[in-house]
Order: structure tokens, then C-alpha cells, then sequence
């Protein structure tokens, strides 16, 4: 007999038991590199669709390691996962890496867990808040690929960009006040923000695309090209440099 599950309860379980399977796969320095990699995307892969074909078989699913046959467009509800967020972060030995789950309902992430194994935490919208306090003075943007449109902001707002990996941890981070906001353009994937949104906006963070156009998820193209999470009092000072570097660059 299945134990019945709250949503909540469901998606906090599965991000941590996710993050127990990968630092086990990672364990003893056994693989490296590609090799571990692979391992640590295709066990955690495995276990996540095991666990929702027990606990919410009726549900769509929708995951960066999994064929997607959209069958999910049909549904209200739909799972979108990146079982391990920061691939090459993972297998390299570095810490900021990440597990996204979150449940989508109607487009909207109701239910969301970040974990950051490494670290020890997961992040969950069902308990989470914001930590307020002094401004950082600093935006976390992509390590390999900062945008251009992040540097004009930053230095507009006489900000310091600094670039780390997974994006669930960049918008943890800004939730811990170590950052005062992730600021991303260049494209990214469905799976990529589900979870760090679905968190981020129980925090009390803003969440939106550049333009400052609301996310919604669950969609037949999953690509969406940019984003911005940051303190709210902060949302549209970003906002009006992002608008002015695309006017700028669409004139010139």
C-alpha cells in the first residue's frame, strides 16, 4: 500500500532523497569526470520517475534527462525536474550544484524544492523566507557565460557581477542575501527554472523575465530566454536598465 503524501511533503522528499543518491554516486571519488557525470544524471533520473509512477501516476512529467513525449500539455498538473542542475559543477567536485523539483498547476510552480546538497540545505516553498538585511551590492550571474546585458545593469547600478554555476544555486544565494539578485540572459530551459522560481516567489523574491513578463511553465516550446530574480525593491531599477540596454541595442 502507498503512503499518501501531501504535494508538499512529496516534493521536499523527493529533492532531498535526490540529493542523498547523488552525493552516494559521487562517493569515494569511484568516477570521475564524464563517466560521473552520467552516473549521477541517469541514477537520480531513474529514481525520480520511479518514485511519481508510485505516488502521482496521473500527474506529467517533464525533465531535462527524459524524452519528452507532451503528454504533459494535456494535464494540470506536471513535474518539472532537473534531477541534477550543474552537471559539469557535479563531476568536477564543486559545491555549487543542484536538484529541482517542482510541481507546476496551471502554469504556476505550486510546490518547489531547491536542494544544494553539498551545502547541507534544501530549500522548499513550503517553509522558506527571504533573508533581509543590508544590500549586497552584488549580482550572482552565469560563470560561463556572463550576458551582457547582466554587466550593463550591473555596472549601471555600480553593482559587482560575480558568476557562479547550477541556477538553482544562483537564486538560492540571492534568497540567502549573499546576492542581492541572479540576473540571466542566453536562454535556459523549463526545468532549469521551475524550482528556483517556484521557491524564490514563496520567498517573497521577484521572479519575471527581463521585460518584466511572468513565467508560466508547461509549455510546448520549453525554451524561455532570460530571467531576473532579485529583492523586490530592487525589481524595477532592473528592470528599466534591461528595457533601456534593449532599446539601445535594437536601435543601434
Amino acid at each position: 500500500m502507498t503512503v499518501q503524501l501531501s504535494d508538499a511533503r512529496l516534493t521536499n522528499m523527493i529533492a532531498e532523497g535526490c540529493g542523498e543518491i547523488l552525493k552516494g554516486v559521487r562517493k569515494g571519488g569511484l568516477l570521475r569526470g564524464r563517466a560521473l557525470g552520467d552516473a549521477g544524471d541517469e541514477l537520480a533520473q531513474s529514481w525520480i520517475s520511479r518514485v511519481l509512477e508510485q505516488h502521482r501516476p496521473n500527474d506529467g512529467f517533464l525533465s531535462e534527462e527524459a524524452v519528452d513525449d507532451l503528454d504533459r500539455l494535456g494535464k494540470e498538473r506536471v513535474w518539472i525536474v532537473d534531477p541534477l542542475d550543474g552537471t559539469k559543477e557535479f563531476a568536477t567536485g564543486r559545491q555549487d550544484w543542484a536538484v529541482h523539483i517542482a510541481l507546476v498547476i496551471d502554469g504556476i510552480p505550486k510546490h518547489a524544492a531547491v536542494g544544494l546538497p553539498d551545502l547541507g540545505v534544501t530549500f522548499k516553498s513550503s517553509d522558506v523566507r527571504a533573508v533581509q538585511g543590508p544590500l549586497a551590492k552584488k549580482f550572482v550571474v552565469s560563470r560561463n557565460r556572463p550576458p551582457k546585458i547582466a554587466q550593463y545593469i550591473t555596472q549601471q547600478m555600480g553593482y559587482e557581477a560575480v558568476g557562479i554555476g547550477s541556477a538553482g544555486a544562483k537564486a538560492m544565494h540571492v534568497l540567502l542575501g549573499d546576492y542581492d539578485g541572479y540576473i540571466h540572459a542566453g536562454g535556459q530551459y523549463e526545468w532549469d527554472q521551475a524550482a528556483p522560481v517556484g521557491v524564490a516567489l514563496a520567498s517573497g523574491l521577484h521572479c519575471s523575465r527581463l521585460d518584466g513578463s511572468p513565467i508560466s511553465f508547461n509549455n510546448e516550446d520549453t525554451y524561455i530566454p532570460d530571467l531576473v530574480v532579485c529583492r523586490p525593491e530592487l525589481a524595477d531599477e532592473i528592470l528599466e536598465h534591461a528595457a533601456k540596454f534593449a532599446a539601445d541595442n535594437l536601435s543601434s
